[in-house]
């Protein structure tokens, strides 16, 4: 059984921390919740491209952000779970020849599931197809636009995420 080091679960935490604070920061300006959701944390969801600490610390932010922010308990478990499953499928991409690959689980993950949240936990009245297209929009614009700004700053000081 592998051991968890120290600075794994510190840069799960502090993933975790600030997933929750750009969470707060999206949801202070309108666009954490609905059928257009710009959350700045879904950015993160880059991070497992360089540590497998973001696998857990995204997973544990937005389980947090969905019970902080007032979400019913399915948008917390399956939304949730969504993260998870997208961080698990980015991480497996780290290392492709195309390393903005691991920006596409996220998205893909969230215009399945956000859709079916959306409908049948908060009863928007939209078409899911229609809401596959307004959350794929959001998080085209988080994870793949955001998050890959992020991802060339990070590329640049793979120290940050250094294993030890």
């Amino acid at each position: 059984m592998r051991k968890i080091s120290v600075l794994f679960v510190t840069q799960a935490a502090v993933i975790a921390a600030m997933y929750v604070v750009l969470t707060f920061v999206s949801s202070s300006m309108g666009l954490a919740s609905g059928e257009i959701q710009i959350r700045l944390s879904e950015m993160l969801c880059i991070l497992p491209a360089f540590t497998p600490a973001a696998i857990p610390g995204l997973f544990l932010g937005c389980l947090l952000s969905n019970l902080l922010t007032g979400c019913t308990v399915i948008d917390i478990v399956f939304g949730s779970l969504a993260t998870l499953i997208a961080a698990v499928f980015s991480y497996q991409l780290r290392n492709h020849k195309y390393p903005l690959l691991v920006t596409v689980p996220p998205v893909v993950a969230n215009m399945i599931v956000v859709p079916f949240i959306l409908k049948f936990s908060y009863g928007v009245p939209l078409p899911i197809p229609v809401m596959m297209a307004t959350v794929g929009i959001g998080e085209v614009i988080s994870v793949m636009v955001l998050g890959s700004v992020l991802y060339f700053a990070l590329d640049k000081r793979r120290v940050i995420f250094h294993q030890s």
